[in-house]
């Protein structure tokens, strides 16, 4: 005859109706809770929130600047903006601001006498360099800045063969070190100009 013994275990009360019953959770914002467990995340912040500027405030780091010592805009746009301390000249030509006609067309009229065609076409050329070069300089009084704020040109020309002649008036504006430069041939200026002339400057 074979004896067995059974071994009695003791297990805790539980309650049945807990059991059956769905489980109660708060669900807020960032935070879930369940029974016997505590989870927390961090609430998220939509991307680039921090770098959102209001209208207002973008108006408040952007500023036109004008003069009547320089060209008036041909177009929708503004001589020079001041943005962060910084100056954003758009192109300038070599206008007369009390006419709107480039330097260079009462030069040719006065200088028609000159019997050297050659030595004439080179003073028209040097004349108006030096004209888009003062005109730039207007603008930059008027920012409050000088040749010397200049960090960047960029100059464009009709013909390249003038970048010579160019450059000789150019460096007497410009005190070193000289600010970087581009320069392009394009296909065409406004009013048939032959050299056009923009810039940025920093505020010191």
């Amino acid at each position: 005859m074979a004896w067995c013994t059974a071994r009695t275990f003791h297990l805790p009360a539980t309650d049945m109706a807990e059991l059956r019953s769905p489980a109660p959770s708060a669900v807020g914002y960032g935070r879930t809770s369940f029974p016997g467990a505590n989870f927390r995340r961090s609430a998220r912040l939509p991307p680039f929130a921090s770098l959102k500027i209001s209208g207002d405030a973008a108006a408040g780091i952007k500023e036109a600047v004008q003069t009547q010592k320089a060209p008036a805009a041909l177009g929708p746009y503004s001589q020079a903006i001041k943005a962060n301390n910084m100056i954003f000249l758009s192109g300038v030509l070599g206008l007369v601001p009390e006419t709107g006609k480039f330097v260079s067309d009462g030069v040719e009229a006065s200088s028609a006498c000159l019997k050297d065609l050659f030595v004439n076409a080179l003073l028209v050329d040097k004349i108006l360099v030096k004209k888009v070069l003062k005109n730039i300089g207007e603008i930059l009084k008027a920012s409050g800045a000088s040749y010397s704020s200049v960090v960047k040109t960029t100059i464009m020309l009709a013909d390249l063969n003038d970048f010579k002649k160019v450059n000789e008036i150019y460096a007497k504006y410009f005190p070193a070190p000289a600010p970087a430069r581009s320069t392009y041939q394009v296909a065409a200026l406004p009013m048939n100009a032959r050299i056009e002339v923009e810039c940025i400057a920093v505020l010191q």
